[in-house]
């Protein structure tokens, strides 16, 4: 009986642990976007979401910098 006036108090003590826990989160917008990680992985990343800049900064890197790896597959054959 006696160790209940110790696990009362500590249990009281997690519980509000936890409610600060929660409110936290919900204040640091921890649960804003749930679905959106879980659909992200399933899909590439798509040139057409990039902004326009970004686009064009991209086929510039492609048309200076040609595929390594071609020479790697000619090689090999």
């Amino acid at each position: 009986m006696t160790v209940l006036y110790l696990l009362i108090p500590l249990s009281l003590i997690l519980l509000g642990l936890a409610v600060w826990a929660f409110f936290w989160a919900v204040k640091n917008d921890q649960f804003e976007d749930l679905e959106g990680p879980a659909h992200r992985i399933l899909f590439d990343e798509d040139e057409n979401d990039l902004p326009l800049a970004e686009r064009e900064k991209r086929r510039q890197a492609r048309k200076e910098k040609p595929d390594a790896g071609d020479d790697d597959d000619r090689a090999a054959r």
